[in-house]
């Protein structure tokens, strides 16, 4: 906050999702402001410049010595008086994004118009759910509905709310909408803060979306730590659900598309036929 960028270096051209204006207009702008709009990072510098950063799965930031040299697994670098930041993304498929816009206007193009949890009311909550007629995991997730919960955190919220989830929205009770409510302000909360505790002044390191203390995400055959029961999962595409079987869906296993698909008849219905 309040230091110039005195360079930027782009390792890799497919990064930078825009032309005009062109990053060299970023040189000698002093950062203004840190904000988040969805899962997006954007950094406000002089001049109405915007620097919007979407890290996606893989993607991070990285605080490290003014003028480190960039590597081949740094995709950008921005040089500052007093360090250098620099943004990583893990594996091979390149998602990150880095956009750089004119005018608080051009920001528009980035809102989904999902509802900040955090700021909202039950009553605004409850329509919001209920906009729609998806999955409560799908609801909670899509940038349109409500903003930034990932799929990690969606996890630990479905579970702490004991609900399941591939339950419908439309289906979910007066007192189910409440305790998802608040099921989701608190897990969003604590996790804010128990995250800021432990980078304390430093910047964060080693950030990941797979957490000892959670209860349920990354914990596949894990005990639930409410109820002692293996942790389950499904599987789709790049990503995966765990939930508790006991404490959500009444003891049901929910079908994975490819496993339950290969094994038919022979795809267990409860959570007592593989334990």
């Amino acid at each position: 906050m309040g230091q110039p960028i005195d360079d930027v270096r782009l390792n890799t051209p497919f990064l930078l999702r825009t032309v005009e204006p062109p990053l060299s207009a970023l040189v000698g702008k002093r950062v203004l402001t840190v904000e988040r709009s969805g899962k997006r990072i954007v950094i406000g510098l002089d001049d109405e410049l915007f620097v919007v950063l979407h890290l996606m799965i893989a993607g991070r930031l990285h605080w490290k010595k003014r003028g480190t040299k960039v590597t081949k697994r740094d995709l950008a670098a921005f040089d500052f008086p007093t360090g250098t930041l620099t943004l990583t993304e893990a594996g091979t498929k390149r998602r990150a994004s880095l956009y750089l816009v004119r005018g608080a206007a051009g920001l528009t193009e980035f809102a989904r118009g999902g509802l900040e949890v955090l700021d909202a009311t039950l009553e605004e909550f409850s329509a919001r759910l209920r906009l729609e007629n998806h999955t409560v995991k799908r609801s909670l997730t899509d940038p349109r509905l409500f903003s930034g919960v990932g799929n990690g955190y969606s996890d630990e919220i479905l579970h702490r709310a004991r609900l399941s989830p591939v339950k419908l929205t439309s289906r979910l009770s007066d007192e189910e909408i409440a305790r998802l409510f608040e099921a989701t302000r608190s897990t969003l909360i604590e996790w804010t803060d128990r995250l800021r505790a432990e980078a304390g002044d430093e910047f964060p390191e080693k950030v990941t979306a797979f957490r000892p203390e959670m209860a349920v995400h990354g914990k596949y055959k894990q005990p639930c730590p409410v109820c002692g029961t293996p942790v389950q999962r499904i599987r789709y595409a790049d990503n995966e659900t765990n939930y508790c079987a006991r404490c959500q869906t009444e003891g049901r296993l929910l079908a994975d598309r490819a496993l339950s698909r290969l094994l038919k008849q022979d795809w267990p219905r409860s959570i007592d036929e593989v334990i």
